[in-house]
């Protein structure tokens, strides 16, 4: 019996980030184009102003150190207690959550365009829904654990 990883997994696994980030990217696209907000630079902290900033890099820092806690905690308990909120996923994953939320609450105050937080809004429920979609289907039976 196999117990490693499976043959073509890193493969199965390139296909199914591309494929996410093409859906992504399209998505984006056409929602740009409908609410006309224009595009922000790629991987740019895009803060509004020095508020958003600050907010920004406290929650950046609040879950690196819950990071950092979650992992002696974890390593040092048995796999199977271990605290699934403290589980790497599950910060990433409420770390893109509430900095999303920041961002669309700065912008819906404060931006020039206010369709911009609407913006926000819809690409992190897209993202949300998509992802919840891939890991509930086995990323559609591509990847079997």
């Amino acid at each position: 019996m196999y117990y490693g990883i499976e043959p073509f997994f890193w493969l199965k696994l390139l296909l199914v980030l591309s494929i996410f980030g093409v859906v992504v990217y399209l998505y984006k696209s056409m929602i740009r184009k409908f609410l006309k907000v224009e595009k922000k630079k790629f991987f740019s902290y895009n803060h509004i102003n020095e508020k958003h900033k600050k907010i920004d890099w406290a929650i950046r820092i609040t879950i690196v150190v819950c990071m950092l806690i979650g992992y002696f905690t974890n390593v040092l308990k048995d796999f199977s207690k271990g605290y699934w909120f403290l589980e790497t996923y599950f910060l990433l994953l409420l770390f893109i959550i509430i900095t999303e939320i920041a961002t669309a609450i700065i912008e819906w105050k404060y931006a020039k365009n206010k369709n911009a937080y609407l913006f926000t809004i819809f690409q992190l429920l897209f993202i949300i829904t998509f992802m919840l979609i891939m890991f509930a289907t086995d990323f559609f039976g591509m990847i079997k654990g």
